[in-house]
C-alpha cells in the first residue's frame, strides 16, 4: 500500500497578501488538529508576527510546538543560489534561524529552496548540511535532467557537493516531479479556482466522490511509480494561494476521508519532517549526486542564465553593502554595541531581504528593485554613523573609554563615480585632510588608495609623519561627465566642486585595524605627477606600447589600439592575450514566443563591437601605476590599470547607455582570448567558495542535447572564472556576480550588462530596460564595474584567486576628516589593530563574521579558503589563536555552533540523520575536520573548506 502524505505550504506572495494567508490559516489549523501547514520566509512572517496580540502569538506558539505549523528553511528569505555570495547567504539564514530559536525554541530541520532557478553546491553542503538540515527540497532542475531522473527513479538523491568535506557535509535531497504545486490542475481550491470540488451530497446532481477519489488515486499512483519507497509527497499549494485557507482545507478533509475509505492509498496531512522520517525509516539506499544543478532550462531554448547578470548595478550595490556590513559589524564590536540607538541592524535586514531569489537575481519589477536599493541606502546611512562613531572612539585618546567623541568622520559611498566631497577640499589655506584606512581582513595588507582632489600641489604623509610616494592622475572628461550626471541623479542637485585629479598612494594597514594618512598642501608640484601620453593609430601604426611600472607588463598594438601580450618577469609568464567586446542580440521571441529577458538568455546572433572613427587611447604613467584609457565606442569606455606592486591587471569598464533605438536588445560581453589549449574545460566558483569544473556542451549527469550552444554553457560567477592548459592558468576575478563562460577554447567571457526590449514570460511582466533620469531627461542605465586578470604558471594561481579574491570582497574602508596643520598623531591614535600586534591570521584563513550579539556575547566565524589539493602549501590544516585575536579581552567560554548559530554543533551532529548511499558497502572515509577547541589553549583548527562558527563570552571588564 502506498502511504500518501499531503503537505500544504506557503512560500511567498507577490500580488496576494501574506497577512491574509496567515490571518486565515491560523483559525483553520485551530479548527482541526490534524491539519498541517509549512511556512518558509521569516521576513514576511516577522512583519505579521509583530502586529499580533499576545493571545494570537500564544496560539501560534502552540501550533508550532504541536507540529501543526512547521517553520522550515527559516532564513529571512528563500535566497537565490546563483547571484548571492556565500557570506550573505549565511548572514540572512542566521538572522532568521536565531529569531525562530528566540521566539519558538525551534531549529528548522528542512531546507526548502523550491523556487530558485538552479542550485549551488554551497547551498547543499553549507546552507543545508552545515546548518543542521536533514533534507533539502527544491523543484527547478533542467528539463532534460528531470526527464532522466523520472525515468530512473532518481529524483531523490544524496547530494555530496563538497569534495573537501565529502560525506561529512552531504545532504539528502528531494526534487519535485514537476514544480512546487499540486500534482495536476485538478487540485486547486482557492476561491475562483476551477478545479472540481468534492461534492459528497448524494442529493445533488453533481455528486462526484467516486470520480474525485479516482482522480486522486490515479495521480498518487503515477507519482509512486517514479518514487522510491512507499511514501510520496504532494505540495498542496503554490504562489498566491491560501488567501482563504478554509477553501483548501475543506476539500482536503474530504479527500483524506474518502480516499482512505477507498483503501487503495493512504492519505494524511503531513509536513516535510514527517515525510523524511518515513523515508529514513525505510532504510533505502539512495543515488549519489556531486557538483551542482547549473545551468537550468525549463524547456528547449529557455536557459535561465541571463539573470546571472541582470540588474548589474543592484548586484554591485549588494556586494558593496555586504562588504561594508562585514567591516561595520567589526567596528561596532570594537566600540561596544549600543543597546538602543544606532546599530548595523537596519543594513542587516536590508541585505537579508535582497538575497531573495527575485531580488539580487535581477528578476523583479523595476519599482521593486528601486525599493530594495532604497532599503540598502537607508541601512547604509545608519551603519555609516556607527562606523564614524566607532572610528572616532578608537582614534581619540581617552582614559575613560569612549565618551562623547568629537571627531567627525565622513565617508564616500559614491567614490565609484569619482564623487567624494570629503576629499575634494581646498588644502591651500593650510588645512590637512586626514584619511583613516580600515582593514577588515585578518592579514596585514597593502593596496593603492585613489581619491579625487582639487589641488595639484599636495603631499601625503604616513602615520609617523614620513612623506610617502604618491601620484596624481588627471580626472579625464569621460569620468567627469559620468560623475556630474550620476551625482545629480543621486543627490537631486548639481555639485559645486569639480576635482581635477585622482590622488593615488599606497596604504599599509594592520589586520583588523587602521592606519592614518595626512594629505596637505605642498609648495610646488611634486615629481609624483603622472605623465600623460595620447597614442593615435595613424601616427604610431607600427609601435608596440609597453604598459606597467613593475614586474607585469601589458603590450599594446599602436596600430590596432588593442592589448596583444601579457608578460610577467617575476613568474616568467609570456602569453599572447587579447581583450575585446561583443554583444549578443537578444532574441525577441517572434518565432516561438521565447525572447531573451530578465531570466532567460537567448542570443540571436553575435556582433563584435569595434571602435568607431580614428583609433586612439590615452596612457597615464607614474611611479605607482599606469593607466590605459580606451574609448571603445560611444557607450563603452575602459580603463586598464597595472600597479607597480601587483601582478594582475585591473580592468574598469563603463558600459551604457546601451542603445535600443533600433528595437534590438543587447547583451554586452567582454572576451579575453589567449592561445591556451583549454580543451573545452573551464572552472567557475560556487557562490564564492568551491571551484567546479565545467566542460562545454557537456553534463555529467545526462547526455546533453545541445540547443543553445552559448546560453547553455553560461554559469554564475561570484568570485571568478579560470581556464588552464599544461603550462599556465588564466584567471579572472569579479567585483559582483555575473554570468561567464568559455564559448571557444583559449577564451573566457563575462557578460557585463544587458538591456532588452521584451519580457521573457516568466513572471516579471516587463522588459529588462533600466533607465536613469536626471531632471526631465531619461536614458539607459550606465554601469561601472571592475574585473581583475592574471596569468600564472599552472598550479600556482590558487594563491592569487583566494587571497586577492578576499581583498576584492573586503576592500579598505575609508573615512575622512579635516584638521588644522598635520599634527594628528599628537592628539589621536594613528594606527591600531584589534589583534595582537605580533599576530596575523594564516594566509589560508579568513575572518568572515565578527559581530556583537545583544547579550554581549560575540558571534565569530572563521573560514578556510582553500579546497583539498588546490594548493600545495595552503590546502592544509590551519589554526587560529583566539587569545591573540582578542588580546585586550579575557575569554571565559567558547561554544561551537552550527553554521547559522541556532544550536550547538555537538547537538546538531548527534541528531543528524545519516542516509545510505547506493553502492557504498562500507563507511566512507571521514573528511578531516578541525579538533574541538581546548578551553585552555583556545586554538581553532580549520581543515580545507571548513567554516567554524562560535559564540564567545568574555569576562567582564572592571
Amino acid at each position: 500500500m502506498v502511504s500518501f502524505l499531503m503537505i500544504n505550504g506557503m512560500v511567498y506572495m507577490q500580488v496576494a497578501c501574506v497577512q491574509n494567508v496567515l490571518d486565515s490559516l491560523i483559525p483553520a489549523l485551530v479548527a482541526d488538529k490534524n491539519r498541517k501547514f509549512i511556512y518558509v520566509e521569516q521576513a514576511f512572517f516577522q512583519r505579521w508576527w509583530r502586529d499580533q496580540s499576545e493571545e494570537v502569538q500564544n496560539v501560534v506558539k502552540q501550533l508550532v510546538n504541536s507540529g501543526q505549523l512547521e517553520l522550515i528553511n527559516g532564513g529571512m528569505c528563500m535566497h537565490d543560489e546563483a547571484a548571492p555570495h556565500y557570506i550573505d547567504m549565511i548572514d540572512q539564514t542566521t538572522l532568521g534561524h536565531r529569531y525562530i530559536k528566540e521566539q519558538f525554541n525551534v531549529t528548522p530541520r528542512i531546507g526548502w529552496q523550491i523556487d530558485p532557478f538552479g542550485h549551488s553546491a554551497v547551498q547543499a553542503y553549507l546552507l543545508s548540511a552545515e546548518v543542521g538540515f536533514d533534507f533539502l527540497f527544491f523543484a527547478r532542475i533542467d528539463y532534460q535532467d528531470r526527464a532522466k531522473r523520472i525515468n530512473e527513479k532518481t529524483l531523490e538523491v544524496v547530494w555530496r557537493a563538497s569534495k573537501s568535506l565529502g560525506s561529512s557535509a552531504q545532504i539528502m535531497t528531494g526534487i519535485s516531479p514537476k514544480n512546487y504545486e499540486p500534482p495536476s490542475d485538478n487540485f486547486y481550491f482557492e476561491v475562483g479556482d476551477t478545479s472540481p470540488i468534492v461534492q459528497d451530497d448524494m442529493n445533488l446532481f453533481d455528486y462526484n466522490v467516486p470520480e474525485r477519489v479516482n482522480d486522486f488515486v490515479s495521480a498518487a499512483i503515477a507519482q509512486a511509480n517514479i518514487t522510491r519507497t512507499n511514501h510520496i509527497m504532494w505540495t498542496m499549494g503554490t504562489d498566491f494561494k491560501y488567501q482563504y485557507a478554509h477553501t483548501w482545507f475543506r476539500q482536503m478533509d474530504k479527500f483524506i476521508h474518502y480516499v482512505n475509505q477507498d483503501g487503495r492509498v493512504n492519505a494524511l496531512y503531513s509536513t516535510p519532517s514527517m515525510y523524511i522520517d518515513a523515508k529514513y525509516a525505510a532504510n533505502e539506499s539512495w543515488p549519489l549526486k556531486t557538483d551542482d544543478f547549473f545551468p537550468y532550462a525549463d524547456r528547449e531554448n529557455a536557459y535561465w542564465t541571463g539573470y546571472f547578470t541582470s540588474r548589474p548595478a543592484l548586484k554591485g550595490y549588494v556586494r558593496t553593502m555586504s562588504a561594508y556590513y562585514l567591516a561595520a559589524r567589526q567596528l561596532e564590536f570594537f566600540k561596544g554595541r549600543n543597546e538602543v540607538g544606532l546599530s548595523t541592524d537596519s543594513l542587516a535586514d536590508a541585505l537579508a531581504l535582497v538575497q531573495h531569489h527575485d531580488a539580487v537575481s535581477g528578476t523583479e519589477k523595476q519599482h521593486v528593485a528601486d525599493d530594495y536599493a532604497k532599503r540598502l541606502s537607508i541601512g547604509y546611512t545608519e551603519a555609516e554613523k556607527v562606523v564614524a562613531a566607532s572610528l572616532a572612539c578608537l582614534t581619540e585618546f581617552s582614559k575613560n573609554g569612549c565618551v562623547n567623541p568629537i571627531t567627525n568622520f565622513q565617508q564616500c559611498p559614491l567614490l565609484n563615480i569619482s564623487y567624494c566631497p570629503p576629499s575634494e577640499v581646498d588644502l591651500s589655506s593650510g588645512k590637512s585632510l586626514v584619511v583613516v584606512v580600515y582593514n577588515p581582513l585578518g592579514w596585514k595588507r597593502e593596496d593603492i588608495i585613489r581619491i579625487p582632489v582639487i589641488n595639484e600641489n599636495v603631499t601625503v604623509k604616513d602615520s609617523k609623519g614620513k612623506v610617502i610616494e604618491s601620484q596624481l592622475l588627471p580626472l579625464l572628461k569621460d569620468s567627469m561627465s559620468l560623475r556630474n550626471s550620476y551625482s545629480t541623479a543621486y543627490l537631486g542637485k548639481s555639485t559645486n566642486v569639480t576635482p581635477s585629479y585622482w590622488l593615488a598612494f599606497s596604504a599599509s594597514v594592520p589586520p583588523l585595524g587602521f592606519n592614518t594618512y595626512i594629505i596637505s598642501s605642498a609648495k610646488q608640484a611634486a615629481s609624483h605627477s603622472g605623465m600623460r601620453t595620447v597614442y593615435k593609430s595613424q601616427i604610431r601604426q607600427n609601435d608596440t606600447i609597453e604598459v606597467g611600472p613593475g614586474n607585469l607588463k601589458l603590450l599594446y598594438s599602436g596600430k590596432r589600439a588593442k592589448l596583444m601580450r601579457y608578460i610577467n618577469s617575476k613568474t616568467s609568464v609570456n602569453k599572447l592575450l587579447e581583450q575585446s567586446y561583443i554583444y549578443y542580440r537578444g532574441d525577441d521571441g517572434s518565432k516561438d514566443l521565447q525572447p531573451s529577458g530578465a531570466y532567460i538568455f537567448r542570443p540571436n546572433g553575435t556582433y563584435p563591437i569595434e571602435p568607431e572613427g580614428q583609433l586612439s587611447f590615452t596612457i597615464l604613467r607614474g611611479p605607482l601605476l599606469d593607466e590605459v584609457h580606451q574609448r571603445i565606442n560611444p557607450w563603452i569606455y575602459q580603463v586598464t590599470r597595472v600597479y607597480k606592486g601587483k601582478d594582475h591587471a585591473e580592468i574598469e569598464f563603463t558600459v551604457g547607455p546601451i542603445p535600443i533605438d533600433d528595437g534590438i536588445g543587447k547583451e554586452v560581453v567582454t572576451q579575453i582570448t589567449s592561445n591556451m589549449i583549454s580543451n573545452k574545460t573551464f572552472y567557475t566558483d560556487s557562490s564564492g567558495r568551491d571551484f567546479i569544473e565545467r566542460i562545454r556542451d557537456y553534463r555529467k549527469d545526462w547526455n546533453l542535447e545541445v540547443n543553445q550552444p552559448i546560453a547553455g554553457n553560461y554559469y554564475p560567477v561570484n568570485l571568478g572564472i579560470y581556464m588552464k592548459d599544461n603550462s599556465s592558468e588564466l584567471s579572472i576575478l569579479v567585483d559582483r556576480s555575473v554570468g561567464g563562460s568559455s564559448i571557444a577554447d583559449g577564451q573566457l567571457e563575462l557578460m557585463l550588462h544587458r538591456r532588452l526590449v521584451a519580457d521573457d514570460n516568466r513572471g516579471v511582466s516587463e522588459a529588462l530596460n533600466e533607465t536613469v533620469c536626471v531632471f526631465d531627461k531619461c536614458e539607459g542605465l550606465t554601469i561601472i564595474g571592475k574585473y581583475y586578470l592574471r596569468i600564472d604558471p599552472v598550479g600556482e594561481a590558487a594563491k592569487w584567486r583566494r587571497s586577492f579574491g578576499q581583498e576584492i570582497y573586503s576592500p579598505f574602508l575609508l573615512a575622512f576628516t579635516e584638521q588644522d596643520g598635520d599634527h594628528w598623531a599628537n592628539s589621536h591614535l594613528a594606527t591600531y589593530s584589534a589583534m595582537d600586534t605580533t599576530y596575523v591570521l594564516p594566509d589560508n584563513v579568513a575572518l568572515i563574521t565578527l559581530q556583537e550579539l545583544d547579550s554581549g556575547k560575540i558571534l565569530l566565524r572563521l573560514a578556510h579558503l582553500y579546497e583539498i589539493e588546490e594548493d600545495t602549501d595552503l590546502s592544509v590544516m590551519s589554526s587560529v589563536e583566539l587569545k591573540k585575536v582578542f588580546p585586550k579581552k579575557k575569554i571565559s567560554k567558547v561554544t561551537e555552533m552550527n553554521l547559522s548559530a541556532n544550536q550547538e554543533r555537538a547537538v546538531m551532529e548527534k541528531k543528524r540523520l545519516v542516509w545510505r548511499v547506493e553502492g557504498s558497502s562500507k563507511e566512507q572515509p571521514t573528511a578531516v575536520r578541525g579538533s574541538p577547541v581546548d578551553p585552555a589553549k583556545l586554538v581553532v583548527e580549520l581543515a580545507p573548506m571548513e567554516i567554524r562558527t562560535f559564540v564567545i563570552e568574555f569576562y567582564s571588564e572592571r
